[in-house]
Parts: structure tokens; C-alpha cells; sequence
């Protein structure tokens, strides 16, 4: 049974036909909001990520591999299944250190993981009693994920490592202030430390004891209260100096025997400055050893913009730079974005064309593309 005319169903292209200056408008607005849009798109080299990792690291100086197994990691492990979506544990025990690397079910809400790891944290947090005694930590690394888009490297010829340290500290300042920039982290880095190197021989001779030695320097350079004077308008902090400002002041510091006989710290052993050995991290760039600067882009940023701001301030960090100090970019993520983006863009135009070449060669320029037979 035909339908009746009021029955039929909605024709879009008969409505368009009949409406040419609508649809024109139509069309023209939507091309312009889309061609809007598409410059106002994040552009990343890779989609955000949430990781559901955890790393959890304690350190018992002096104990065996099977002490922190069973004293540390154990402990830690049982806290960790009873938080919500706890999918994986992993934990390897070692002399002086544990780790664990916690995991969590993937079915979890990216926007649950961050109380997930509040959870951990406060959960670890109410059993950290249980630990022995000269237990580190436990320490949480959940912000392991960041990528690491613009690395630079700071190199210097003829300065320290703190020289260059500090140096650092303000080029990750300024690089902070661009903006889409979320975290610069420093690598390469080499901690100061004092070292005092006493003989047990030496000390034999003298009749001391290396405890009695270490209970002195702690006395020494204790930071402790010493109360407050109450003045009429004001409270006046009180503070016993006797900290050691210089490694002088440390080698002239004086030793009480068991006998009472009084040295000089410089007289039984060696107090010299230097850094950690063995270091823990060292970054070279063509052969040279540098401080590595990595910068990572916040969510929903644009990785193009984000470079050419980069690109900008780099110029006027260089020019703020000592002589012999030079800052090289040894990574650029947005050059290589742009690259693909360019590629992509010019293999879209090319199909495009291609496909509207082929489409009018073969429907013919002037010919109409369809024709609806009507009865006599």
C-alpha cells in the first residue's frame, strides 16, 4: 500500500535542494569552525597516559637480603593487598634496600588513581611503626611516567660541578616559566659531601674511639633550641652557634681523649670536600660531562606551541650565560611533531585531490550525477 505524502520520511537532500542559500551558509560556517578547531587542537607525540604503577622503596642499612625480606618487604607486601583494586605486587628484596612495585587493576578510573596512591601512602603510613628500628623511608614514586619531550644539556669549561649545579637550579627556573611546561627535572647532578677519612691505627695510637669521635662531631654540630627571651614589644629566638660553616672550622675542631688530652680533628684523620662516589647518575654529551635539563609538557598541551616558547626563552637564557658556559638542546620532540603533522597534512591534500580528480573524470565535468526517470 503507497504511503500518503504526509507519511514520508525526512529527505535531507530534498531539503537542502530546496533551501540553496541555507545550505550554502551551512556549509560555509561549518568549514570555518572545523578549520578553527583544528588549530586550536592539542598536538602530542603521544596520547596521555595514566600509569598504574607504584614504586615503594625502603632502606635498612646494615641488614641482610633475608632481614628486609622478612622484616620490611613482608610487612609492606600484606598493607598493600588490602588497597582497593590492587591487581600486581612485585618486590625484590636486597642487602640494605627493598622495593615494591605495586599495580593496579586497569578496570580503576584514571581519575581514581591519585586517591589510590593517597590511599597507599596513608595505609603504609599507619604501619610504619611496625618497621624496625633504622629503617629509611618508605619512599613512593608514582610520577615515574612523565615524558621527557625538549632535553637540554648545560656544559662548562673550566667551573665545578656546584658552580654548574647553581647554574642549573636557574636555567630550571626560567624554564619553568614557560608556559605548557610542567616539570623540569635535573639529571646529572652531583651532591657535595664532606668526607673524613681516620685510621684505626691512628686512632690506637692515640688511645680514642672512633664512637666517642662520632659522638663529639654529632654534639658539635648539633641544631637544637635554646628557648626564647621575652622582650616587651617582641620574642627574641635564642641560638648557640658552633655549626661548622667550612671544612677549616671541621679539621680545627677538637677531639677529647679517653685520657683528657685534647686534638685537633685534622691531626687524626683527613677532612676533605668533594661529591658522591660513586655517583649515582652521570650524563656526558659529546664526551663531555654535562647536567641534563628534561622538560615535560602538561596535559592537554600543545607540543608545537610549547617549542616555540622553548625556542624563545632559550635564546635569552643563552645571552644570560656565563663565558665558557653553553646550554644545547640535545632532544626537540615539537621539531619532530611538526615533521609528522606536515607529513600528514600534505598526504591528506594528496588524497583528496586525487579522490575529486578521479570522481570528475569519471562522472564528467559538465555532466549531472544522477537523473530520476519520470513516468510518460
Amino acid at each position: 500500500m503507497p504511503l500518503s505524502p504526509s507519511k514520508k520520511n525526512f529527505n535531507l537532500s530534498a531539503w537542502a535542494l530546496a533551501h540553496p542559500a541555507l545550505t550554502r551558509y551551512l556549509m560555509v560556517v561549518l568549514m570555518l569552525l572545523g578549520f578553527t578547531a583544528y588549530f586550536q587542537l592539542g598536538q602530542d607525540e603521544d596520547p596521555p597516559f595514566t600509569f598504574r604503577a607504584m614504586v615503594v622503596r625502603t632502606y635498612w642499612p646494615g641488614a641482610t637480603a633475608q632481614q628486609v625480606a622478612e622484616q620490611v618487604t613482608d610487612k609492606i607486601e600484606r598493607t598493600l593487598q588490602d588497597v582497593p583494586y590492587a591487581d600486581r605486587i612485585r618486590s625484590y628484596s636486597k642487602p640494605g634496600e627493598s622495593q615494591i612495585i605495586f599495580q593496579v587493576k586497569d578496570s580503576s578510573r584514571p581519575g581514581d588513581v591519585p586517591n589510590l596512591w593517597y590511599t597507599v601512602r596513608k595505609k603504609i603510613g599507619d604501619m610504619r611503626q611496625q618497621l624496625p628500628g633504622g629503617v629509611q623511608g618508605p619512599f613512593f614514586n608514582d610520577d615515574f611516567g612523565d615524558v621527557y619531550g625538549v632535553i637540554y644539556a648545560l656544559e662548562a669549561d673550566g667551573f665545578s660541578y656546584a658552580e654548574l649545579k647553581r647554574h642549573a637550579d636557574d636555567v630550571r627556573q626560567q624554564l619553568l616559566r614557560v608556559a605548557d611546561v610542567a616539570k623540569v627535572e635535573l639529571f646529572g647532578v652531583q651532591d657535595e659531601k664532606v668526607y673524613i677519612e681516620i685510621s684505626h691505627k691512628r686512632l690506637a695510637q692515640l688511645g680514642l674511639d672512633l664512637n666517642q669521635v662520632l659522638s663529639q662531631l654529632g654534639q658539635q654540630n648539633a641544631v637544637e633550641s635554646a628557648g626564647a627571651v621575652q622582650a616587651p614589644q617582641d620574642v627574641v629566638q635564642v641560638r648557640v652557634a658552633g655549626q661548622f660553616q667550612a671544612v677549616e672550622q671541621l679539621r680545627a675542631m677538637p677531639i677529647t681523649g679517653a685520657s683528657g688530652n685534647q686534638l685537633r680533628l685534622g691531626d687524626i684523620g683527613t677532612v676533605s670536600r668533594g661529591y658522591v662516589d660513586p655517583p649515582v647518575v652521570k650524563v656526558r654529551h659529546q664526551g663531555k660531562e654535562v647536567i641534563a635539563l628534561g622538560v615535560s609538557m602538561a596535559k592537554g598541551g600543545d607540543i608545537i606551541r610549547l617549542g616555540h616558547s622553548l625556542r624563545a626563552q632559550f635564546d635569552r637564557i643563552e645571552a644570560g650565560l656565563p663565558l665558557g658556559m653553553k646550554l644545547v638542546q640535545i632532544q626537540d620532540q615539537p621539531r619532530s611533531v611538526a615533521n609528522s603533522v606536515n607529513e600528514f597534512v600534505s598526504t591528506l591534500i594528496e588524497a583528496v585531490a586525487i579522490v575529486l580528480a578521479v570522481s570528475f573524470v569519471s562522472l564528467g565535468l559538465h555532466e549531472r550525477a544522477g537523473a530520476a526517470a519520470l513516468p510518460l
